[in-house]
């Protein structure tokens, strides 16, 4: 089944309910398995963040296969902790603002960016540079916000193991096509935190819950929030003291951006610069064994 045709399997079974009343229902036995027999990957390195974006992103056909003219375009950074960029815990902000002018290139209508943070959120946004950056790019179609608690949807999950439903943030789910940009960094409960944990910042609830059986729970909600584009963010990786993190000797430069449109596939990549096997990671290895993506190195292409 096609990224595009992913999504809108998803976001149609969501809008249907909500307009005929009623629990949405995910249920993915009723299209074709999702992960395909080679994912794609792309890895590049590089110190010029806007031409690194660029080249990553072109290795896999350019952003045109993921955003279409008049598309309304999510583009969710990690912005969860209120840190520095040297600190590496939140994603990059001159990646998050290359991305989005990729996106307005593209012919987006809107770009949304934002992010459910663990700390105070107005500290978060300005404190990561990621509030300045979107703001630099002076288009009215580009928007970063503070998420409405009033815009959260209760969706059942059929599929789920560990969660049968959860809140999740509706202008996400009804995005035309979502990017998803995390950090590649260390965790304290999920070994590392990459892109399919990134999906934690758009659901509500007691997202601790998650972290009892954090690999089918972070599944889990990945069968909802479908990522077209993961792009990880490793220019600078932290590689201790996580997800937080605070002391720059943490904190190493790796200039290097991966991306693909399995977010296990990326997930997996980005497992290996931290000196891990892919299945060392929980949520890599439960997405994996319940047909979210391609965690076998040897059966990606890599470009």
């Amino acid at each position: 089944m096609s990224t595009l045709n992913r999504r809108q399997f998803i976001r149609n079974t969501i809008l249907s309910t909500l307009v005929l009343g009623g629990l949405p229902v995910v249920d993915l036995r009723s299209s074709p398995a999702f992960a395909a027999a080679v994912s794609v990957v792309a890895v590049r390195k590089g110190t010029d963040i806007p031409q690194l974006v660029h080249e990553t992103i072109s290795a896999l056909g350019g952003i045109g296969r993921f955003v279409k003219t008049g598309d309304k375009v999510v583009v969710k950074p990690n912005i969860g902790w209120d840190r520095t960029v040297e600190q590496g815990a939140n994603t990059h902000p001159e990646v998050v603002k290359a991305v989005i002018e990729q996106c307005l290139e593209a012919g987006a209508a809107k770009v949304q960016v934002f992010d459910n943070p663990c700390n105070d959120p107005r500290r978060c946004y300005v404190q990561s540079g990621i509030q300045a950056a979107v703001e630099s790019l002076d288009s009215d179609r580009v928007r970063i916000e503070h998420m409405d608690r009033r815009a959260y949807q209760q969706v059942a999950i059929k599929e789920g193991q560990e969660l049968r439903s959860w809140e999740f943030y509706r202008p996400a789910i009804e995005a035309d096509s979502f990017i998803n940009l995390p950090v590649a960094k260390d965790h304290s409960i999920s070994t590392l935190t990459l892109g399919m944990k990134n999906i934690m910042g758009v659901i509500g609830g007691n997202r601790g819950r998650l972290h009892r059986r954090i690999g089918d729970a972070v599944t889990d909600i990945n069968l909802v929030v479908h990522s077209d584009l993961t792009l990880v963010d490793a220019t600078r990786i932290l590689l201790r003291n996580g997800p937080q993190g605070g002391n720059l000797s943490d904190v190493e430069w790796r200039n290097t951006l991966i991306a693909s449109s399995d977010i296990v596939a990326a997930d997996s990549v980005a497992a290996t610069l931290f000196g891990y096997k892919p299945e060392d990671i929980p949520t890599v290895a439960a997405a994996a064994k319940r047909g979210l993506g391609v965690m076998d190195l040897k059966r990606m292409q890599m470009v």
